[in-house]
């Protein structure tokens, strides 16, 4: 007897883990995500004509042995904004040829993206541009918090389902909401940018009730540092998102271009994997999910995240014979030129005194606007225009971003005030000369950078001024007169020239240095160009034929016996080529 119950104790246990082999099964998907990617379709950098490490040519070739090693539905391809602007690539097809199929559209469409979410540089382009390229891809762009004021529901798709080998994805689009302190309303007219908090607390639940999803992904055109906020808009909230919605399985991050890769633990103790693979399509972001289904339903899941360069990467001969013209076109429209400069000028001399790369902006933008005073700062830390034929790349040296060109009213103490804040973004509070005038630090690599974006270093022209280098915000600007020679009155009116970036609260010189509402800045505007700056830059060039920048020297650190050597030795540290 008991051996016969032996017998069938074992040959039930034999059927049972035959219908548990036979009803379990496991499934891998990898998601590869660039973001970031600011034109960088070819791997050659147009704007200094040379070739680049970064591209979505490399990036393609690393994806189509990710295809081929796992399988093509296994393999999901997402992108997370702030694709449409940077190389002049991009800005050939969104402002010269307006007609053909736009690049970015044809090249996602031929690299197989199965969705993307819109960035705030690619709002930046304007409606005829981005409505036109997201009509043109074959996936689904994304952004549930960008609100249609008419309608009152996104104005872009809000989520997207995939189905992959028996599981359900579900994606939710997001972008930081603070495009309205960068970017004039006409390029986002009819839209409004709702917190991300609330958007996701209110599409999270929806999405789990009527989806019901194996997996969760936010594709956050937003970066993790949350404690850096614009005119009050939380412009990073992707780890707060992470933390205080709870459902999502991974966060893949941008916006920031900064490298992160990490698994962190939401309120409820559920684990979140947030990855940026940064920017310029050097890297991407991967995360490999392995599903445990039983009876077709998931029942496990396991998840590792990495990022993984892709600048040793070649681009495949298909890649290259399709997108062949293409890049001639592009070479060719960047090689044109449009004028001669009689002298080398650089953005390295603007963080120690007037420089002419600098000054030549303001006066255009004087010249252009009217105005009696300028703003300007260098917005590429290291960028120069060599002496000789100025071609149309070098225009993109010249001005970095598409930014229209304002004329706003200032009173003069809110133009000191400004001066102050952007200053203090720029140096330190010194007594000798031995110690750093600039707030500079060593970075991960070793070399000496700004802990500041130098895009928010404003000088001004227009006015004579000094900055006492001993003495602290607030008490360091003494502006003597304007440039022509009247007196300067704090509580005079001016019209200042400033960018559309700085104009609508970027950099929040503005807000928190000039102490002006938010809310109030349109009102301060009185003019607007509806060209892009380095339109005018070009045009300006193409008249004049030959420039010869110079400095207008109309402003200086003080004391000099303490500043000069003290800038000599920060430059050496910044640029130890010299």
């Amino acid at each position: 007897m008991h051996k016969i119950l032996l017998t069938i104790i074992l040959i039930l246990n034999v059927a049972f883990l035959n219908a548990s082999s036979s009803n379990t099964t496991q499934v891998t998907i990898k998601i590869i995500e660039t973001t970031d990617v600011h034109g960088n379709i070819f791997p050659f950098d147009f704007i200094n004509q040379k070739s680049w490490d970064g591209s979505l040519a490399q990036v393609f070739s690393y994806v189509e042995k990710q295809r081929k090693e796992t399988g093509d539905e296994n393999v999901l391809l997402i992108d997370n904004g702030d694709i449409l602007q940077g190389q002049p690539t991009v800005y050939y097809y969104n402002f010269m040829d307006t007609t053909s199929t736009h690049i970015v559209a044809e090249l996602m469409n031929f690299m197989k993206y199965d969705v993307a979410t819109i960035g705030n540089h690619d709002i930046e382009t304007g409606h005829p541009v981005y409505d036109r390229w997201v009509a043109e891809c074959n996936f689904p762009i994304l952004g549930a918090n960008i609100i249609d004021t008419k309608s009152g529901t996104p104005y872009f798709k809000p989520y997207t389902i995939l189905n992959r080998k028996g599981i359900k994805i579900a994606i939710l689009g997001l972008i930081t909401p603070a495009v309205p302190s960068w970017l004039p309303e006409n390029l986002w007219s009819g839209m409004k940018f709702e917190d991300m908090v609330t958007s996701a607390k209110k599409w999270v639940p929806y999405i789990q009730k009527h989806e019901n999803p194996d997996l969760l992904i936010g594709l956050f055109h937003s970066g993790s540092n949350s404690k850096y906020s614009t005119s009050g808009f939380d412009e990073n909230a992707s780890a707060v998102v992470a933390d205080e919605v709870h459902g999502f399985d991974i966060i893949f991050m941008g916006h920031d271009h900064l490298r992160f890769c990490d698994i962190v633990k939401n309120a409820n103790g559920q684990e979140v994997h947030l990855v940026n693979p940064a920017n310029n399509a050097h890297s991407v972001g991967e995360v490999d999910i392995t599903f445990t289904l039983s009876d077709g339903k998931v029942v496990d899941k396991k998840l590792q995240s990495k990022i993984t360069s892709v600048s040793k990467e070649q681009p495949t001969t298909e890649f290259n014979n399709h997108f062949a013209q293409h890049k001639k076109i592009i070479m060719d429209f960047v090689s044109r030129k449009i004028g001669y400069s009689d002298k080398t000028i650089t953005t390295r001399d603007a963080y120690f005194g007037p420089s002419a790369f600098i000054d030549f902006i303001h006066q255009l933008q004087l010249d252009i606007s009217n105005a009696d005073i300028s703003f300007a700062a260098p917005l590429s830390f290291n960028a120069t225009i060599k002496k000789g034929d100025i071609l149309m790349s070098d225009m993109f040296n010249l001005y970095k971003f598409e930014n229209m060109l304002y004329a706003m009213n200032l009173s003069g103490k809110e133009i000191k005030d400004y001066l102050e804040m952007s200053y203090d973004l720029w140096i330190n509070t010194i007594a000798s000369s031995n110690e750093h005038l600039l707030k500079i630090e060593e970075s991960e690599n070793g070399k000496t950078k700004f802990k500041n974006p130098t895009y928010n270093f404003d000088s001004a022209a227009g006015l004579l001024y000094t900055i006492d280098v001993t003495k602290e915000k607030g008490n360091r600007i003494t502006i003597s007169s304007l440039a022509n020679g009247e007196p300067f009155d704090t509580s005079k009116t001016y019209l200042v020239a400033i960018n559309s970036y700085r104009g609508n609260g970027g950099g929040n010189l503005l807000t928190k240095g000039a102490g002006i509402p938010n809310e109030e800045l349109p009102k301060r505007i009185v003019w607007a160009t509806d060209i892009d700056l380095r339109y005018h830059l070009m045009k300006q060039i193409e008249k004049a034929g030959t420039i010869s920048p110079s400095p207008l020297n109309q402003w200086r650190f003080i004391p000099e016996e303490i500043a000069v050597p003290a800038a000599s030795r920060d430059r050496h540290l910044l640029f130890p080529d010299e």
